[in-house]
């Protein structure tokens, strides 16, 4: 009876442990998932007679760069910069789990040395007189 609530236990702990740590390989796929991006946002630059007239706004070199966005292409381009906002989250959470691998390899096990706390009144030094 021991053993089979053992065997629960430890199974219980391993899944969650490896359902709640990202994988990289899952995060790699998900960001090979994403075929198209663009950095920037889609603004609109002023009212016209026909509707909006928009442009997409971002960075390039540096510097900051504005394109001319026809209205049928709208929809797409938005999506477009919504990939790159989510691909660079990804790349975040990829760089953040390998970090932590890093650490942990490197650390093998060894406890975080603590400090004793500091005073938050300053020390005087004893003169010797």
């Amino acid at each position: 009876m021991k053993t089979a609530f053992f065997i629960v236990l430890l199974y219980t702990y391993v899944y969650s442990f490896f359902m709640n740590e990202p994988n990289p390989s899952q995060i790699l796929q998900q960001i090979a998932q994403i075929q198209r991006m663009e950095p920037g946002k889609v603004c609109v630059m002023g009212q016209g007679p026909n509707g909006p007239y928009y442009n997409l706004q971002c960075r390039e070199n540096g510097k900051a760069a504005s394109r001319y966005v026809p209205a049928d292409q709208v929809e797409v381009i938005t999506q477009h910069t919504e990939n790159y906002k989510k691909f660079e989250g990804l790349v975040a959470e990829y760089a953040d789990v390998i970090i932590a691998q890093t650490r942990d390899e490197r650390m093998g096990g060894v406890k975080k040395k603590t400090r004793p706390p500091k005073f938050s009144s300053p020390r005087t030094r004893k003169s010797k007189s």
